[in-house]
């Protein structure tokens, strides 16, 4: 794919701002990060060769924090490539709730996220980029849980305590440790928001370039 290609799905304008800036940011990435984000790519481009919808599972330990920052910027990438055959889920190791604190940062950046269901302490958010694309609809579930796929499908370990817990992810073809620190650490201090939106600029720049390289 070639970068001008970036923004045909018409994001909302501060977001294409935030992702024109992390398309310059390749020397951020390591070359052993840049492996396994090939590996990734590689993934990917297999599935849409076979003609199957692409899925991709990314998982944490509480799926409240990393592992939703991943589905949704890992959809957000494709969608800008053109591989509208990529499907994004995220799971945990447990269920907990999506961090608001990671809501609080997605809208720092330009994404427009509203409540759209209330479940106790689990909400379901809905997550838009852009006008043309249907919202994700995020919440904390176990990783085998229902929408996630139960075969035929990439399983991205998101931090060292899933990747520990779960040697083996039945039914995927591919498991694959592309791991981040815990923006937790931060919490309830000074530097609370620009940890958090640190690992969101993270996980966008990785994964708008893994995506480019499909």
């Amino acid at each position: 794919m070639i970068m001008n290609e970036l923004n045909t799905i018409g994001l909302f304008p501060s977001l294409s701002t935030f992702v024109d800036q992390r398309r310059g940011e390749l020397d951020l990435i390591s070359e052993e990060r840049q492996d396994d984000l090939k590996q990734l790519a590689g993934y990917v481009r297999g599935e849409i060769q076979k003609s199957r919808p692409v899925q991709l599972t990314f998982i944490c330990t509480h799926n409240s924090r990393r592992s939703h920052l991943t589905q949704i910027w890992a959809k957000v990438a494709a969608d800008l490539f053109g591989l509208q055959s990529v499907q994004t889920f995220s799971g945990g190791t447990e269920a907990t709730a999506m961090n608001p604190r990671i809501v609080a940062s997605l809208k720092r950046v330009g994404f427009e996220v509203d409540v759209k269901t209330e479940d106790g302490s689990n909400p379901t958010y809905a997550v838009r980029y852009s006008e043309q694309a249907e919202p994700l609809l995020c919440f904390s579930k176990v990783y085998n849980e229902s929408p996630n796929p139960a075969g035929q499908f990439a399983a991205v370990m998101t931090c060292s305590s899933a990747d520990q817990a779960c040697p083996i992810v039945p039914g995927c073809d591919l498991r694959l440790p592309i791991r981040y620190e815990d923006p937790k650490v931060s919490d309830d201090t000074p530097r609370e928001a620009e940890i958090y939106d640190e690992r969101c600029r993270q996980i966008a720049r990785e994964m708008i370039h893994a995506m480019s390289l499909v």
